[in-house]
């Protein structure tokens, strides 16, 4: 349940927060209601990606030119409504994950999955950046024949690259029944974007992805405005 980035996240909230002269606020509140199951979009409409803690992937696709919806929440496993609490212990087989609606005229799935790929470290086998477990691991979870062979092609084109010394483990699965997670998880980088920075530095997840795949295009403009505060 991301014990090692809370830890690194509470550490440098404590900083900031000696300096400011106040307590970081608590990872999950109290309450934590969560929406209805989402029900199945149109395939042509929908993408679905497990890419690591799903604060972050959501970050990456809001505000992209096509992009109607970002959701964060939970899909591949067995139980119905999970809560985070329940996927956290690696025992009911989801992900954490994204459900993104788009407007196929003005995007495309490919471009989605050019920006899935940039985003994740597909050769780690254990979970993504410093989350490690079976729910943290990135997958693409394709809606329709289409996308599965455009995930593929994708992965193919990866594999061929030669950037890459290690195998890319990232999954290609049929999408299954995708349930958003609690309130307080989405557009986390907005609630609470001291933290969000917190928790994403002390990941490592941008140097990673600097290190691997030598640029970073975590944001788009909207999103960046936000969680660096101009």
């Amino acid at each position: 349940m991301r014990s090692l980035p809370i830890a690194i996240a509470a550490l440098l909230l404590s900083i900031l927060a000696a300096g400011a002269g106040a307590a970081p606020p608590a990872k999950t509140p109290a309450a934590s209601a969560k929406p209805a199951a989402m029900p199945a979009e149109a395939a042509s409409s929908v993408a679905t990606f497990a890419m690591g803690c799903f604060w972050c992937a959501e970050a990456t696709f809001e505000g992209r030119d096509g992009v109607i919806s970002v959701t964060s929440g939970y899909t591949g496993g067995t139980k119905v409504n999970p809560t985070y609490e329940e996927v956290g212990t690696g025992m009911t087989g989801h992900y954490e994950s994204i459900n993104i609606v788009f407007d196929p005229k003005v995007t495309s799935y490919a471009k989605l999955l050019d920006l899935f790929w940039h985003n994740v470290d597909p050769t780690q086998s254990d979970g993504q950046f410093c989350d490690r477990g079976p729910e943290y691991r990135s997958v693409i979870f394709y809606h329709g024949d289409a996308q599965k062979q455009a995930a593929l092609d994708s992965k193919q084109q990866i594999e061929a690259s030669g950037r890459f010394k290690k195998p890319i483990v990232t999954s290609i699965v049929a999408a299954g029944p995708f349930y958003p997670a609690e309130d307080y998880h989405q557009d986390f980088y907005k609630k609470d974007t001291a933290q969000y920075h917190a928790y994403r530095t002390g990941c490592g997840r941008d140097a990673r992805l600097l290190q691997i795949w030598g640029k970073l295009d975590a944001y788009s403009p909207s999103v960046e405005k936000i969680v660096n505060g101009h």
